[in-house]
């Protein structure tokens, strides 16, 4: 009975380590044809330089549809097609203006409106500025809120190492605090930018109002106007004129851009690939989500290229409407439930195009540890942890609606939030070599899935 066992256990040993050289040996192959013909890069060279910003609903955002949908073509897909949805129409309307007068001095200061805000109108809004540093502390001065502009000049959390936990913990304040600062009378609000950036350029972003209270103008400040404007608070009271054009037209009609490759074996089955097509106005949406629009296209050419026949048919979606909606995505989603699809996977990259470092997962504990024996095929290629509670934006409604387990490329977020939403995401700061290794860790993860399964 031991040499039975022993017998066996040597069987499956031996199957197990020929297995992970056939997976080794397919992604040296996948990594191969990205690091040595991509066109990821020459393609968000194109998508930012020629189109630029591409906010929903504006002209950028329409010729980036027709972009997309021209390059998964050109790219391979068996087929390729427009999904519509309705999607928000928000345009910022003109230039935004703040000038402080700080003992009789003006000092213009460097603001942007939040996405979705409603604008001053044409005079503008001129008050005293009240400084709080949480919604506790505007509570203990909700007596002295009504006529003022409120100033939130929450930091992020520098302890955290990893950047989106900052974010996540200070992001509450861009998007509730117009609404909290209006319950007390606030006529406007100003908010320190979601950022630790050594700059001064201030960062968008969408905030949601309370509709049963009124709206008010809210502006992001860059991080140096932030600081100037705390110093002189602590000794003085500083009058601001404020001058925002925001404001929503109509609903209008927008597209999900998909392309597909079809399963060998389990055509009705789907794993989705995906990143989101549209970006705020500010600059060109290179790392937001410039990066993952070229990562899902890569991964089609890369596949074409070897002849990559995958078991499940694979969509490669580049989302509508992430930004200040995710339209695009519960369309998705909808429409999937709708059709009974089955789908058993879907990836987004939607972290900007830095050196790979993991992966954020949504789904069972069973699924997660079977990601997980995955790493060491991965590791090579920078990713080192599969880590749960996890996955995209745009994906979360395949999760909601039809329990499909998810993931988010994860690199590197040192950076992240020093271009996140802002006028300095551009191609140029971005690195050709760790955009290309995103696109071979999103490449390997689905050849993965398709192969084995969740």
């Amino acid at each position: 009975m031991r040499k039975l066992f022993i017998i066996f256990f040597a069987f499956f040993s031996c199957t197990v380590s020929f297995a992970q050289s056939e997976d080794s040996i397919m992604i040296r192959r996948i990594a191969d044809e990205i690091l040595l013909h991509s066109k990821a890069y020459d393609n968000l060279h194109d998508l930012t330089k020629n189109i630029g910003g591409r906010l929903s609903g504006s002209p950028g955002f329409y010729n980036a549809e027709q972009w997309g949908l021209k390059a998964l073509q050109q790219s391979g897909a068996d087929k390729a097609w427009l999904q519509e949805c309705k999607i928000p129409h928000w345009v910022r309307g003109g230039k935004d203006e703040a000038t402080a007068n700080i003992a009789s001095q003006k000092k213009n200061l460097d603001v942007i409106a939040l996405g979705n805000s409603v604008g001053t109108g044409p005079k503008g809004i001129s008050a005293n500025v009240v400084e709080v540093r949480s919604f506790e502390e505007l509570e203990t001065k909700r007596d002295s809120i009504k006529g003022k502009i409120i100033f939130y000049n929450y930091k992020f959390n520098p302890t955290f190492v990893n950047v989106f936990q900052a974010y996540g913990d200070a992001v509450r304040y861009r998007g509730a605090g117009a609404s909290q600062a209006a319950k007390y009378g606030g006529l406007a609000v100003i908010v320190r930018s979601m950022s630790e950036s050594t700059d001064n350029n201030p960062h968008t972003g969408s905030l949601q109002y309370d509709t049963t209270l009124p709206k008010i103008p809210a502006v992001a400040i860059g991080l140096k106007d932030a600081d100037l404007l705390d110093s002189v608070l602590r000794h003085k009271s500083v009058n601001v004129l404020l001058k925002t054009n925001g404001h929503f037209l109509p609903d209008t009609i927008g597209h999900n851009v998909i392309g597909e490759l079809t399963g060998t074996e389990f055509p009705g089955e789907y794993i989705t690939i995906g990143g989101h097509l549209d970006s705020w106005d500010p600059a060109e949406g290179a790392h937001d989500d410039g990066a993952g629009i070229v990562h899902t296209i890569e991964v089609l050419r890369a596949f074409k290229a070897l002849g990559f026949k995958p078991k499940h048919t694979i969509r490669f979606v580049l989302f509508a409407n992430e930004e200040n909606g995710l339209r695009g995505g519960i369309k998705y989603a909808e429409e999937a439930k709708t059709k009974n699809e089955k789908h058993v996977f879907a990836l987004e990259s939607d972290a900007g195009g830095f050196s790979p470092r993991g992966y954020s997962f949504g789904g069972s504990a069973e699924q997660l540890e079977k990601l997980q024996s995955w790493i060491p095929l991965l590791i090579w290629y920078g990713v080192y942890q599969i880590a749960g509670g996890g996955g995209g934006a745009d994906v979360s409604p395949l999760r909601a609606n039809l329990k499909t387990p998810v993931a988010e490329l994860a690199p590197d977020t040192q950076r992240y939030f020093d271009y996140h939403h802002t006028r300095n995401d551009v191609f140029e700061n971005v690195n050709k070599r760790e955009l290309e290794l995103g696109a071979v860790n999103v490449a390997a993860l689905i050849y993965l899935v398709d192969k084995y399964g969740l």
